[in-house]
Order: C-alpha cells, then sequence, then structure tokens
C-alpha cells in the first residue's frame, strides 16, 4: 500500500492521533485558498510522491507567506522529484501538501514495515533518533 503523508495524516486524525493542520492543493490557483484554511504566517510545503529524501532533494520547504508558496508550487507542480530512493526519472509532483508550522523539541525517524515473508508476526518498527540515518 503506496500512501502519502497527507493521506496517512487523514488516517491518524481519523483514529484520533494528534497531527499537524495541513492541505493538500493540485494546482497553483488553490495555494491561496488552501492557506486560508490554515493558521499562521508560515507553513511547510511538501511535495506528495511515493519516495522518501524529498527534503533533500528540494521538495519541502518552509515557506515564510503566501508568495513563497505559490512559487514553490509553480516550481513542483507537473515537475517530477528525484531522490535516492526514486530512479533517475523521479516521481511525478501532483499534488503539494501545505502544513502548519510547530517548535520542534525531538525529531526521529519511525517506520513499521509489514513482511509476511519473513516473519508470521509479520510487522517490523524501526525508530531512529537521526531522521532515519
Amino acid at each position: 500500500m503506496n500512501l502519502h503523508e497527507y493521506q496517512a495524516k487523514q488516517l491518524f486524525e481519523r483514529y484520533e492521533l494528534p497531527v499537524k493542520n495541513g492541505v493538500v492543493c493540485q494546482s497553483v490557483e488553490e495555494v491561496d485558498l488552501v492557506l486560508a484554511q490554515l493558521s499562521g504566517d508560515k507553513w511547510a510545503a511538501k511535495c506528495q510522491v511515493h519516495a522518501g529524501g524529498r527534503g533533500k532533494a528540494g521538495g519541502v520547504k518552509l515557506v515564510q507567506n503566501v508568495e513563497e508558496a505559490r512559487a514553490f508550487a509553480e516550481k513542483w507542480l507537473g515537475q517530477r522529484l528525484v531522490t535516492f530512493q526514486t530512479d533517475k526519472l523521479g516521481q511525478p509532483v501532483n499534488q503539494i501538501y501545505f502544513e502548519e508550522t510547530c517548535d520542534i523539541d525531538k525529531e526521529f525517524y519511525l517506520s513499521a514495515v509489514v513482511d509476511r515473508a519473513l516473519s508470521k508476526s509479520g510487522v517490523y518498527c524501526f525508530l531512529c533518533w537521526w531522521n532515519g540515518y
């Protein structure tokens, strides 16, 4: 199952897990409308592709105002994002997820993998305090 970040966060919300407010857009024209639904004056703009390494590849940016958000959307929507987890053609960026910001006390990487071939229990969890490195 491949989920975009915004889809995973919708599932978290459904089961009452805390997440920051965010809205997805599919066009530059939607950016103003999307940001009007969020609070604050800066947001995290995140390309939605099925690959890790988006930040290092420029697909995640802290935007300081609506103009920067629009510019980010103009740059990425309809383009392909190449990360260390994609092939050389990358993945198409059809959606940008804008999310409210918050102060970060600690950051870590958490992953759950289902692999029925390796074990009957099937679920492995990985936790890393260094952003997955």
